[in-house]
């Protein structure tokens, strides 16, 4: 294991200490507003055996400048330039020039917490597992917010050397920023980012927590800037080509649970993990054009084959539009839709047990055929 120590301002080979490198791969591409505050903010971390490595990513503004500058500032700093291809592959290439025993990666328009670092490493030298992963905040205009379910999943007692057998349900913490791993373990176990589709973090952070243990942490390790300019990746949703690749991603995710994970950990997958982004796709239905719905309309088909998102986690107006997509009914979905957006937030009305849509929403017709499924009931904690 490769031991750094501290020395002026930042660190540089030397005695050895307890503490392995920790080396963090930051993908830089068109981020030059935002750049600055993301180095700041791991540069400014406790941890301080910490290497740097910037890949810029072609980037067309000045972001390989900035990255520079650090660079020449900083000696935890390194920047690799190379051609565009891609976040995948920016952070794959990363990797290649990491030199620590341990591993983590960071988007760079965003900020780490100043003990993130030290809470992540000081889990694993405490538990010897392979990886960890820790909670994450969403920096909106409002400020910051813990999604209720990454809360949930990372409670208090997520515990140390953890597998998916305990915690299925923690597949769905797909993020690739706010975890540290084992290089050692990152190698033998085969793992990249998949190259040239988006969402590239679902794949392989599924196949580590299929191949590892891990520790779970209740500690907030990220800001997730949320931009309000429309330019990040999640916020291109109305796309065939974003579609595309959630279904691409979420296909090789499937392949990897069915081929490494037990029934029950599928089971949570296709219910509650692989089902849980769907409803923001569904919100798009209004105004789609026909390959989009298409793409959608198949994709389910061939994701939930023989499972329906009727049985799944999503809110119960969603899986009501689950059901409906599983039919091929367009119209009716764009019209479920319509009415949610024209609540602005309110909950869909609800009685006796079940959602209870005010009349020319859907068909009576349909609204029986959805009765008879199952797609109109709530569950006790929904009533």
């Amino acid at each position: 294991m490769r031991f750094w120590r501290r020395g002026g301002s930042g660190a540089s080979p030397g005695e050895s200490t307890d503490l392995p490198l920790l080396s963090i791969v930051v993908p830089v591409y068109d981020v030059e507003a935002w750049l600055p505050d993301c180095l700041d903010s791991v540069l400014r971390s406790s941890y301080p055996a910490l290497e740097v490595v910037v890949v810029d990513d072609g980037s067309p503004d000045a972001s390989g400048e900035i990255a520079d500058g650090y660079a020449e500032r900083d000696p935890r700093v390194r920047v690799v330039h190379t051609d565009n291809r891609g976040l995948g592959a920016a952070r794959n290439e990363g990797v290649r020039h990491a030199t620590g025993d341990l591993l983590g990666f960071c988007d760079s328009d965003d900020v780490v917490p100043p003990a993130a670092y030290a809470v992540l490493v000081g889990s694993l030298l405490h538990s010897g597992s392979d990886f960890v992963t820790g909670s994450i905040v969403r920096w909106e205009a409002d400020g910051l917010h813990e999604p209720p379910w990454m809360r949930r999943l990372h409670a208090a007692d997520g515990g140390w050397r953890v597998t998916a057998d305990d915690h299925p349900e923690i597949l769905g913490d797909v993020f690739a920023w706010n975890k540290v791993f084992r290089r050692s373990f990152w190698d033998s176990a085969g793992l990249s980012w998949a190259e040239g589709v988006r969402y590239e973090d679902q794949p392989t952070t599924t196949r580590a927590y299929l191949l590892g243990q891990f520790d779970v942490v209740p500690d907030v390790v990220y800001h997730w800037r949320i931009r309000g300019d429309g330019t990040s990746i999640t916020q291109q949703r109305s796309s065939v080509a974003d579609l595309s690749d959630r279904i691409a991603t979420k296909r090789m995710s499937l392949a990897s649970v069915r081929e490494l994970g037990g029934p029950e950990v599928e089971r949570v997958f296709v219910d509650r993990v692989m089902a849980g982004d769907l409803w923001r796709y569904f919100l798009e239905v209004p105004g789609c054009d026909d390959a989009w719905w298409d793409l959608l309309a198949d994709g389910i088909a061939e994701l939930w084959e023989g499972r329906s998102l009727v049985h799944s986690g999503l809110p119960p107006v969603h899986r009501l539009a689950g059901w409906l997509v599983e039919r091929g009914r367009r119209a009716e979905v764009a019209a479920l839709m319509d009415y949610v957006a024209s609540l602005d937030g309110a909950p869909v009305p609800r009685a006796a047990g079940r959602l209870a849509l005010p009349a020319g929403v859907l068909d009576e017709e349909v609204l029986v055929e959805a009765a008879d499924a199952g797609a109109l009931d709530l569950r006790p904690h929904e009533r």
